[in-house]
């Protein structure tokens, strides 16, 4: 009987490992002295698409691109045997898919002459926070600036209209057309300096919540209506998803705002098509900041098109103020998108090439009246399985 209960507390001591690494959000594996993957857990067989027994029986170098730095990296950890943190080492293949950027922790197991665990913490989730950040930063400086355009800008407008106006009544035609020309202008740049404004607007939002189909379908028939008239306009909706604590009114310019930047891209195009998804994605959990509170933004909205996609260089800057790719825009457009949906408590991406464009809401689910107290995200916790 005593021998019975030592072996189930074995058993017990043996899986603790295995549920904690399996519980670890990064992807982790053992490779032996032979360089075959002895161990995996979940998130590494995810990360390279096969499960533990396929890893096992094969060489770590058939996983990954040829001439890694990864084999080096194994190879310097085994003759030193201590352990080494390399940054940014590209891993994309066809195997692994494009943009398989990580960061890697590689250290020797003492027990196990010979053999090494690796840790993968893939960056292109971190890169993505850290442009949130910036982009926040940025708001903020619009914000300032918004408020100084509205009290030094508009005020001299106005008098320089009105002198116009004045001119246009004892001016011939042909100077009348300059007249004209000059209230053009002047109305022009008031309506920018407006649009600013709602920059420098800090007042709390009346918030409840809101089933974002309900939403998503009033954008799609005001788009039909007017400028996506000619455009294909396809869904694809999670029924179940919960609702989203937010303000309704606000969201409907967020998706409009995308919506219409999606018309634009697919104009040309004699099969262009917006698709709108939802889905439900347990994925980042955040901290807020002066608190415990850890919030997840498991809600994913987003709004496809097969446009020519956004330059490479300018995505990492497309949320930037006055940043736009079309001749006559202002680039506050998405701006005041990832202001609007940062004082939700949320983040929005762009994934962009060719005839695939993505824009990607991320959002809380309703939690009730406390989910008005949310602050923006400032500490990635990783994802949940």
């Amino acid at each position: 009987m005593t021998e019975k209960i030592h072996d189930e507390d074995r058993k017990v001591a043996d899986s603790l490992p295995m549920a904690v690494l399996n519980a670890i959000q990064n992807p982790v594996i053992l490779v032996d002295e032979n360089g075959l993957v002895a161990f995996a857990n979940w998130e590494a067989e995810v990360f390279f698409g096969a499960s533990a027994n396929y890893l096992a029986r094969h060489d770590i170098s058939a996983f990954i691109p040829f001439g890694s730095p990864l084999l080096t990296l194994i190879e310097q950890v085994r003759e030193r045997r201590a352990a080494v943190n390399e940054y940014r080492v590209d891993l994309s293949s066809p195997r692994l898919g494009a943009d398989k950027l990580v960061d890697l922790y590689v250290a020797p197991v003492l027990s196990e002459p010979g053999s090494v665990v690796i840790v993968f913490q893939e960056r292109s989730m971190a890169d993505k926070i850290d442009r949130q950040l910036t982009h926040r930063a940025a708001a903020r400086s619009v914000t300032g600036l918004a408020s100084m355009l509205a009290h030094e800008i508009k005020n001299p407008l106005s008098g320089i209209r009105g002198a116009a106006q004045l001119l246009e009544t004892s001016v011939n035609d042909e100077d009348r057309a300059l007249t004209r020309l000059i209230c053009d202008e002047t109305d022009r740049i008031v309506s920018l300096v407006d649009r600013m404004e709602v920059f420098s607007d800090e007042r709390p939002v009346d918030r409840h919540p809101v089933n974002i189909h309900s939403v998503l379908d009033h954008v799609k028939a005001v788009a039909k209506a007017g400028f996506a008239r000619k455009i294909r306009i396809t869904e694809n909706y999670d029924p179940s998803l919960p609702p989203v604590y937010a303000n309704r009114d606000q969201l409907i310019q967020v998706f409009l705002n995308l919506i219409k930047n999606a018309a634009e891209a697919v104009a040309d195009k004699p099969d262009g098509e917006i698709m709108l998804t939802t889905a439900y994605r347990p994925g980042i959990r955040l901290s807020v900041a002066g608190t415990r509170e850890k919030i997840s933004l498991p809600l994913e909205f987003c709004v496809h098109d097969n446009g020519p996609g956004v330059p490479s260089d300018l995505v990492p800057h497309l949320f930037d103020p006055f940043i736009t790719t079309k001749t006559n825009g202002s680039g506050l457009g998405l701006a005041l998108v990832a202001k609007i949906i940062g004082g939700h408590g949320g983040i929005v991406e762009c994934d962009s090439q060719s005839n695939r464009t993505t824009f990607r809401v991320l959002m809380p689910a309703s939690k009730g009246p406390t989910a008005e107290d949310s602050e923006p995200l400032t500490i990635i916790k990783g994802q949940s399985r």
